[in-house]
């Protein structure tokens, strides 16, 4: 069992920035955010691999940045000149399986082994 608490959302206006954090029981071999608006499915935001090669959606590429800081045991989500359109729960998560690469679990977000309860982002227009 791996535990994931995230923090750090909150309510901030377009243009501005929020720093999401992911505290972590295990150092799994892929760790992501993913989220979900409402009425939408969920999807993959950014997700980084043990060697620290990442992959982002195309929607916040150049705009969010993930890190994960092993000495912490924390995840972090970067997200600069939010939009309203990034309205939406935010979720950490994370997977053992190794043989796979970070643009599957980007596009397969619900297949990760573990999810935390997430944390609200809200972009005002």
């Amino acid at each position: 069992q791996v535990d994931l608490v995230e923090s750090g959302g909150g309510s901030v206006q377009a243009g501005g920035s929020l720093r999401l954090s992911c505290a972590y029981s295990y150092n799994d071999y892929y760790m992501s955010w993913i989220r979900q608006a409402p009425g939408r499915e969920r999807e993959g935001v950014a997700v980084i691999d043990s060697d620290g090669r990442s992959s982002y959606a195309d929607s916040v590429k150049g705009r969010f940045t993930i890190s994960k800081d092993i000495a912490k045991n924390t995840l972090y989500l970067q997200m600069n000149s939010l939009k309203h359109e990034d309205t939406a729960m935010y979720y950490c998560a994370a997977d053992a399986r190794r043989g796979g690469t970070t643009d599957w679990f980007l596009r397969n977000p619900d297949r990760h082994s573990y999810r935390g309860q997430g944390t609200q982002v809200t972009v005002s227009s």
